[in-house]
């Protein structure tokens, strides 16, 4: 009775787990509302590089340019930022994939959009917008320029007036050059170009006519104002991140309010800051040595992060020149492109930027696999099907030894009810005649764990596929299944969208149940109604509340996972039921 209830208990506790979890995420993280249009700083200093021994301090930030004035800002974001990007000259970009504008006024790469990716399921819904100027909400932005390493000289800043070609676009076949001179006569040149993709690689050049020399040091920085609405979940990095001497470094937002600054120095390696599924990243020379920072402060109650990076100092000779390359990944985490670039670049492992965990090497050729599957078939939930399948190949021989065990086992039930019924009052008896019994048949009671632990680690590494990948985001399988990155949308309460109420304004996500978490829970009933009973009937009992339990759990999980465990369950039903008929074990 005790074992009894000690697992009783524990599975009430797994419940209570599951379940209270589910509403204190919800309240601790419950979903921001849209915060107000905040308005320009005018005269804000931006430190944009780090300030360490032996190398230049920040220099000097500027003015931002003036946004609307306050009574004719509009309510809505959208259109507060279409006021800002018309207060300032630009340059347009203009690319497959990207849409948006670089800022005459300090040279900013302050404003893209990804073409290829809409806000909502809806294809007419906005483009993601990824980089917004100062002047908007939740500004992002990348800046790249030169400080001081000796002998101080007038250099461009945020606020210089950059000169570009009237009419000038940027494409990928048609690089933007920018130009500014300072007071001495020394000439500043930035030439940007852009790629089909997502990399802008921008060439900083400075021709000395002048017959003194001086040294300096490139930099680039990314800033984020505002602290941005994050899954929230342990498996997934969102935030600051780097490459540093070949390993991958992750600071959490949470974590830099309280440690910045952070600084690191690194032969190469890069620095960004990532979301679920959006990178921006500065790429450096990967020849020098590096002194990269994560920092955070506040500019007017208003949160700022920012990851930077500075160059060792170069001189400058009189009457000579002196050059700086730096790319700047804006885009989509495509693990295809990121391989690509990391290769032709020589980036090193800038593939990291998708947070595949521990795992990666399980999770990537999975990961591939359906993405070749889905290239032939031409849909992601079909091919999560063909997946299963192949993996119920690859463990067929472990399955069916398994299940070949199972049925033995079940065949042992009459006897195993006989010795508790002659045993009932010696427990070690009982269990000392049941070990007689399998060793006598030749049956491992441990075997029939098998198939449900070798789908274990396949069933993480889908769920990570699904969670982090941006071929999944908004990828359909059939019917009401719209998006196999996010859960069923439909719900039983509602009759799955005959009655006229959405559910979920009401109810947790765990007790909103969709149509495919009752399908998987229905397949899990049946097969354990395959595998043997225990013998002790309130055991037999708990194990088959499971498939309860597991409906509700799965119902906040996304569609493709829950796709995936419903058909593997029909898959070994199949198999189970056909090697229990060979063995003359009654179904």
């Amino acid at each position: 009775m005790t074992d009894n209830r000690n697992l009783v208990l524990a599975i009430v506790l797994a419940v209570a787990i599951m379940v209270g979890f589910q509403f204190v995420f919800e309240i601790l993280y419950p979903k921001p509302p849209v915060p107000p249009p905040a308005p320009a700083q005018q005269t804000e200093q931006l430190p944009a590089a780090p300030a360490t021994p032996a190398q230049p301090a920040p220099p000097a930030a500027p003015g931002e340019a003036p946004a609307p004035p306050a009574a004719t800002q509009p309510a809505r974001a959208a259109e507060l930022r279409a006021q800002v990007l018309e207060a300032q000259p630009r340059v347009a970009i203009e690319t497959p994939s990207l849409h948006g504008s670089i800022s005459l006024v300090g040279g900013r790469i302050d404003n893209i959009t990804l073409v290829r990716f809409r806000e909502t399921l809806d294809p007419g819904s906005p483009e993601i917008v990824l980089f917004s100027p100062r002047g908007t909400s939740d500004a992002y932005f990348a800046q790249l320029g030169w400080v001081n390493a000796g002998a101080a000289i007038e250099l461009p800043d945020a606020e210089t007036r950059w000169t570009a070609k009237e009419g000038a676009v940027l494409t990928p076949t048609t690089p933007v050059t920018l130009t500014w001179t300072n007071a001495a006569g020394i000439v500043f040149t930035r030439t940007i170009a852009v790629d089909e993709h997502y990399m802008f690689t921008v060439r900083q050049e400075i021709a000395n006519p002048t017959a003194d020399s001086f040294a300096v040091s490139s930099y680039g920085l990314v800033a984020r104002y505002g602290t941005p609405q994050i899954s929230g979940f342990f498996i997934l990095h969102e935030g600051p991140l780097g490459v540093f001497n070949g390993t991958l470094k992750e600071i959490d937002y949470e974590d830099l309010r309280s440690e910045s600054p952070v600084a690191v120095k690194s032969d190469g390696g890069w620095i960004g800051v990532t979301d679920k599924y959006w990178l921006s990243a500065l790429i450096p020379s990967q020849d020098q040595a590096i002194s990269y920072r994560f920092l955070f402060d506040k500019v007017q109650g208003e949160n700022r992060y920012q990851v930077d990076f500075v160059g060792t100092p170069q001189v400058l000779a009189a009457g000579g020149t002196l050059v700086a390359e730096t790319r700047v990944f804006v885009g989509a985490k495509v693990l295809s492109l990121l391989q690509k670039y990391q290769e032709r670049y020589g980036i090193p492992l800038f593939d990291r930027a998708i947070d595949f965990g521990w795992f990666w090497f399980l999770t990537i050729p999975i990961f591939k696999v359906l993405v070749w599957l889905n290239s032939v078939v031409g849909n992601f939930g079909v091919a999560i099907l063909l997946l299963t399948v192949v993996v119920k190949l690859i463990f067929f021989p472990l399955a069916n030894k398994s299940y070949r065990a199972m049925s033995q086992m079940r065949k042992l039930q009459p006897e195993m009810v006989r010795l508790k019924e002659r045993f009932a009052d010696d427990r070690p008896r009982f269990n000392q005649e049941m070990m007689a019994l399998y060793k006598r048949e030749k049956v491992n009671p441990a075997s029939g764990c098998f198939p449900i632990l070798i789908q274990i680690p396949v069933f993480f590494a889908l769920y990570k596929v699904l969670f982090v990948t941006i071929e999944m985001r908004h990828a359909p399988f059939f019917g009401w299944i719209r998006d196999l990155s996010a859960p069923d949308p439909t719900s039983m309460w509602n009759l799955f969208g005959l009655i006229p109420w959405d559910p979920s304004t009401v109810l947790p996500a765990m007790i909103n149940i969709g149509a495919w978490p009752l399908v998987m829970g229905v397949t899990m009933y049946l097969q354990q109604k395959l595998n043997p009973q225990p013998p002790d009937p309130v055991q037999a009992k708990i194990f088959m509340i499971l498939p309860v339990i597991f409906t509700f759990f799965l119902a906040t999980f996304p569609a493709g996972l829950v796709i995936y465990w419903a058909w593997n369950n029909v898959l070994s039903i199949a198999q189970q039921w056909v090697i229990m008929r060979r063995m003359g074990v009654k179904v």
